[in-house]
């Protein structure tokens, strides 16, 4: 698996990525500076991580998702290419046009940083094959703005048709707005684009990969796309 960690001014956990991809895979992901006009030849997962691209100025992801870089990001996925986008990722992929919606301030509006559970709506893509549907995964998350909001078309058609990955929910996989920390709209943590290609997501998986941390739930996300690209080869 190629893969290439996209560095942003302000992006702070790219490192933490580029561990957890090689420490995975076993292979070093290239890290690329928001500057650059192409990728490295033969990336097969492009990785928008989390921090806080230029302050978060403006809008979260707003100017980031402008940077030069992100045109190669767009051919990558238009050509059927993988595209993770975390956290910050998330809110540069939606700012980009790359998934619909827009991630606001969280509803009490307090940065929240804790663990948070999240049920697994799909596992027939290469981004959840490590998973199984309903499965109920513990990850982090630490954002300002994790509330996603989009337009009432918008949300059917997620709804509708499998755009929905990954929602906050109670441990045992029930829908509590207690667990929904940052009010998103239908407890929406992650989505897909319809192509199945493009994942964005809140929470962090890949804090959660090693047993000294005590929690490897995060690393099903990152064998599966190991996995993945194995077999495709």
């Amino acid at each position: 698996m190629k893969s290439a960690v996209i560095v942003f001014p302000g992006i702070n956990r790219e490192r933490d990525m580029a561990r957890t991809l090689k420490l995975v895979s076993g292979v070093e992901p290239a890290m690329v500076w928001y500057a650059e006009s192409e990728l490295p030849k033969g990336t097969d997962l492009v990785v928008m991580p989390g921090g806080f691209s230029y302050g978060d100025y403006l809008r979260c992801g707003a100017i980031a998702a402008r940077s030069p870089i992100m045109n190669a990001v767009r051919t990558h996925a238009e050509k059927g290419g993988l595209v993770l986008a975390v956290c910050n990722g998330f809110q540069i992929a939606c700012e980009a046009g790359l998934l619909p919606g827009v991630l606001m301030r969280n509803a009490a509006l307090k940065f929240i940083c804790r663990d948070v559970y999240l049920r697994v709506e799909r596992s027939d893509t290469p981004f959840t094959r490590g998973y199984n549907a309903g499965q109920v995964i513990r990850v982090p998350t630490a954002h300002g703005e994790g509330n996603y909001v989009a337009d009432t078309a918008t949300i059917q058609k997620l709804e509708g048709e499998g755009g929905v990955i990954f929602r906050y929910t109670a441990p045992d996989g029930t829908r509590d707005e207690k667990f929904n920390f940052n009010g998103a709209t239908n407890a929406i943590a992650g989505i897909i684009n319809k192509r199945g290609n493009v994942l964005g997501m809140m929470p962090h998986p890949e804090n959660h990969v090693e047993s000294v941390i005590g929690c490897t739930d995060g690393r099903g996300l990152f064998a599966g796309l190991a996995q993945y690209f194995e077999r495709a080869a």
